[in-house]
């Protein structure tokens, strides 16, 4: 049973996750997977792996990324995404991929060398997205619980934009998916299937 909970997950992840990802040169298939593997190549817990691969699953929900984008509105993909994953997953995955969007503004507020280094597109989302933390802004952004995972995951988020490359399948990280959903939907599905 919780196989048909990852299956579905995956399933939505690749019929919709194959559109181009914004303006970028790749599918948000790619995209995803490059994020993972970039995660699960750091060492890092099995959770931040689950949010690196999912963390924009709400541009998927919605499969309006390309045209919200366009038009210039912020379609809050990093909260849909948290909350669509937030009966499956326990924070430790869904705190970073809500703190995603966060952390970009926080880098761009306290890294001069990550401002500097954003693409035209993602400082027009930076903006669109309400800019560089202010000092008290990164002061409670530093406050929050998976504030360090967030921004961990953003840096990785930036590295995974390369064209043509897929080092993994969606299918290559079940297991993980599997092992890191929260104990009581674990529970129940095994009361399900029995």
């Amino acid at each position: 049973m919780e196989l048909a909970v990852i299956d579905g997950l995956l399933g939505l992840l690749d019929r919709l996750g194959h559109v181009p990802y914004g303006t970028a040169q790749l599918s948000e298939y790619d995209h995803a997977v490059q994020c993972a593997d970039l995660a699960r190549s750091s060492g890092v817990d099995d959770t931040l792996v689950v949010a690196a691969l999912l963390h924009d699953i709400g541009h998927v929900v919605m499969k309006a990324a390309i045209g919200e984008a366009a038009l210039g509105i912020d379609n809050k993909h990093e909260e849909i995404g948290a909350a669509f994953l937030a009966g499956l997953y326990p924070a430790a995955v869904t705190e970073p991929i809500r703190l995603h969007v966060p952390a970009k503004r926080y880098l761009a507020a306290t890294d001069e060398a990550y401002r500097d280094a954003l693409s035209p597109a993602a400082a027009r989302s930076l903006a669109r997205q309400g800019g560089a933390f202010t000092p008290e802004q990164c002061a409670a952004f530093e406050a929050l619980s998976f504030y360090t995972e967030a921004v961990q995951l953003r840096r990785w988020d930036d590295l995974a934009m390369v064209p043509g490359h897929t080092p993994a399948q969606l299918r290559d990280f079940a297991d993980v998916m599997q092992r890191c959903l929260r104990q009581d939907v674990r529970a129940k599905l095994e009361t399900q299937a029995a």
